[in-house]
């Protein structure tokens, strides 16, 4: 009788078509937050206290489901009714709680391993996040974690998602094709921007989205784990 697999084993969603072949693949676009880092909860924790500080409540849902745009933008729809001042007041208190707690936002268990081995297999890896510059350079630097990187794209410099010009970014630098290439994210907007594209794509569902959720995006791959995550792409 057949081992039924686990959770970490198993793939959803998986189209085995030629053109979608990941052992195909020579550029690997990660997004970051919930993707290669455990940093959901601390960016929870950072606009619950960003927005009572200055008057304003949200849900834990609705801080998830605006994690991948730019910062800026997600303030904005969490508390529309705050004027210009409070929108600023509230991203700076973000920014200050958030580097204050970084050092709580590792990388998911298996993250570094799988990248030092797509490194070796000879892939090219890209970032591209709704993180600003500034945000992402400290992430990178608190893991250690810029040699990985070809190069990586932030909301203030191409734009938020799902706006596919960061990954549009990525291909004209390392001067590959939308074919050659694979994003992998965790939230809505992650696989639009890929779908924008018609790049292949890969569903995470232990960042922000419900499974169900990215389901809906009809992303090429969808797993439930860090670990599954890793099995697909390095097996």
């Amino acid at each position: 009788m057949t081992k039924p697999a686990t959770t970490s084993e198993r793939v959803i969603n998986a189209q085995p078509l030629a053109e979608h072949r990941l052992s195909d693949k020579t550029l690997i676009i990660f997004d970051w937050d919930g993707t290669l880092m455990d940093s959901i909860g601390l960016i929870v924790d950072s606009m619950h206290v960003a927005g009572e500080a200055h008057g304003f409540e949200t849900t834990d849902k609705a801080v998830k489901d605006i994690i991948g745009l730019s910062l800026m933008n997600g303030i904005k729809i969490l508390y529309p009714q705050a004027n210009d001042t409070q929108l600023l007041e509230i991203q700076q208190t973000y920014a200050e709680y958030y580097i204050a707690n970084s050092h709580s936002t590792p990388l998911f268990e298996p993250i570094e391993h799988m990248l030092q081995t797509l490194q070796q297999q000879g892939k090219t890896l890209a970032v591209a996040t709704g993180k600003k510059r500034k945000g992402l350079d400290r992430v990178l630097d608190a893991s250690d974690s810029h040699d990985y990187f070809a190069i990586t794209r932030c909301a203030d410099e191409s734009g938020s998602k799902p706006d596919p010009q960061m990954l549009t970014d990525i291909l004209d630098y390392t001067q590959q094709q939308v074919s050659d290439a694979v994003f992998i994210g965790d939230s809505i907007y992650d696989i639009q921007m890929a779908t924008a594209l018609g790049m292949t794509s890969i569903a995470v569902n232990y960042g922000t989205a419900t499974s169900a959720e990215l389901a809906a995006q009809n992303p090429t791959y969808q797993v439930d784990t860090p670990q599954a995550l890793v099995d697909l792409l390095c097996g």
